[in-house]
């Protein structure tokens, strides 16, 4: 009877094991591949040690110390060698953070720097040492540690206690970014941090950050204080949807060199590069009424836009003269040195070539210069920013219709427009980017019946997460030039830091899991099961948004 009693025990213990071991994990992305080790767990305490191998690894062990004392209130400790001082021996694959005996357990931040995909990590939980996280580069081990966030609590009170477990990972794509409007409404300096952050917990590395467009210029030019002292304000706003009730109260904002050069810092300890976008030929009202001369009709008054979308495909645009493309130089030049990510954003879009054609000495320079066609004209335009960009060390990016009049092949494609100009770019051989608008766009509104922001849509959570990024009937090297794809957040209808928000989630996680998870790993199913979990992560984070994705599909949430 005693021999059967503990049978039934041992059996009963074992299924309880098994249970915990096939209670499935809320990570978000997806890893490649997650694997429950062993019985034991390890608890994270207070003033439990953060150890790297390097001091490159501070911002890592910084950040996920400041995670854990700000969100769950436990203060850890950090260890970083002193600089020039390396804790590897021999072979450089071999870690030499070890234990003694008696040591508690901690947690180790290695980089291993073995040539590996870039981002690549492995993290493991092992009970009696701690946690473990070694990535191929300094970003794989930043990737590691959001890898371990998703496995903590998602509410203060809780003890962080993990089960033990190994996981092995590493990004699909490249590229994986995110973009803001600042032009059509502005975002302080505080935000855009608080933007980048959420990128950061999403394992996203690119921040697309929207400066110009005809409403407003936002961003400061030493050589061309104009631009911020006049184009940074416009004289008033369209309140609510089109035609709306206009509102004459000065509106604006830009943001500092020593502004910019605090936001590029802080995306870069988060592995984050940020892409500059400066719109030119078109969406140009801004720099015109800086400038009414740049136009097509310098005798007539210029402004900075009102109206939002498609009234301003048809507002004025650069006229090719000598002193607009001095201009370009000194701008993109002085954009270059402000920002020193490798990628800067031309624009290249929607641009009215009506202006061009009506204009008689536009019609002039295009005779003298070759060009057949305004695309040409507008191609003309491309390859001049393009030079000073290369000629900065830079490589240039442009929506896709820079693709109308031909572009040199190290120019980067950004399709917004349907996937078959995504097609048209990688038959041409460029790098492509896709953020096809009625995949990509977070500004539309997420279900038909949401008021919040915007009168564009819907695009649901799942239309998102189906995205197919890599288009089909492409051949394998082709495939190879898709280099990613991003999410856009335009913000006509989104004047406040509490709509971005809600605009973007959940809808970012969905784009995350996307760009970075094997197609393999990918089921709408399992990541709707996640998406609970992930609503208290924003809680957390105490970041609005959307309950969409629940009332659209009937989902009672599991508060």
């Amino acid at each position: 009877m005693y021999l059967k009693k503990i049978m039934a025990a041992t059996l009963a213990l074992t299924a309880l094991a098994g249970q915990a071991q096939e209670k499935p994990f809320n990570i978000i992305p997806e890893p490649v591949e997650i694997t429950v080790t062993g019985q034991g767990e390890f608890q994270i305490q207070r003033n439990t040690m953060i150890r790297v191998s390097e001091p490159a690894l501070a911002s890592s062990a910084t950040y996920l110390a400041d995670y854990m004392d700000r969100y769950l209130g436990i203060p850890l400790q950090t260890e970083i060698p002193k600089t020039g001082k390396s804790r590897r021996k021999g072979n450089p694959a071999v870690e030499a953070i070890t234990l003694k005996p008696g040591e508690p357990a901690c947690i180790v931040l290695i980089n291993r720097k073995n040539g590996e995909v870039s981002g690549g990590y492995q993290l493991e939980i092992i009970p009696a040492e701690g946690i473990r996280i070694e990535g191929n580069d300094e970003a794989g081990v930043f990737y590691g540690v959001q890898t371990l966030i998703q496995l903590l609590p998602t509410r203060a009170g809780v003890l962080p206690i993990l089960p033990a477990v190994k996981v092995n990972d590493y990004p699909r794509f490249t590229y994986r970014g995110m973009h803001l409007d600042v032009v059509r409404h502005f975002f302080p300096v505080s935000f855009i941090k608080k933007y980048i952050d959420y990128l950061a917990l999403h394992k996203l590395n690119y921040f697309h950050w929207h400066l110009t467009d005809d409403q407003a210029w936002r961003v400061e030019m030493k050589c061309r204080p104009e631009l911020t002292e006049k184009g940074s304000v416009r004289e008033g706003e369209i309140l609510g949807l089109y035609p709306g009730k206009y509102q004459p109260l000065p509106y604006g904002g830009y943001y500092t060199h020593e502004d910019v050069r605090e936001i590029v810092r802080y995306a870069a300890e988060r592995h984050i590069t940020v892409i500059p976008e400066i719109d030119i030929p078109g969406h140009c009202m801004a720099v015109l009424a800086t400038y009414p001369q740049f136009s097509t009709t310098p005798d007539e008054p210029k402004k900075a836009a009102l109206t939002w979308g498609i009234f301003n495909k048809f507002s004025n645009v650069l006229a090719p003269k000598p002193e607009v493309f001095d201009f370009l130089k000194d701008v993109f030049s002085e954009l270059c040195d402000l920002f020193p990510g490798q990628y800067i954003h031309v624009g290249g879009d929607e641009c009215a070539k009506r202006w061009w054609q009506e204009s008689e000495e536009t019609q002039q320079f295009m005779r003298e210069h070759g060009l057949k066609d305004e695309k040409a004209l507008q191609s003309y335009f491309v390859h001049y920013v393009q030079d000073v960009v290369n000629g900065k060390g830079k490589t240039l990016i442009g929506w896709d219709e820079i693709l109308e009049g031909g572009i040199s092949e190290d120019c980067i494609v950004m399709n917004w427009r349907r996937p078959e100009f995504g097609k048209k770019a990688l038959k041409t051989n460029h790098r492509t980017i896709f953020t096809c608008s009625a995949w990509s766009y977070f500004n539309l509104k997420e279900s038909r019946t949401q008021v919040e922001i915007g009168p564009r849509g819907p695009l649901p959570l799942e239309k998102v997460y189906g995205f197919q990024i890599v288009p089909d009937s492409l051949t394998a090297q082709q495939q190879k030039l898709v280099w990613g794809a991003q999410g856009c957040l335009w913000t006509e209808y989104i004047p406040t830091t509490w709509k971005a928000e809600f605009a973007v989630f959940p809808r970012m996680s969905a784009l995350a899991e996307n760009v970075w998870s094997p197609l393999e790993k990918k089921n709408w199913e399992n990541f709707s099961r996640k998406v609970e979990t992930q609503y208290e992560r924003y809680e957390l984070w105490g970041a609005r948004y959307s309950e969409a994705f629940f009332r659209t599909q009937d989902v009672e949430r599991k508060r």
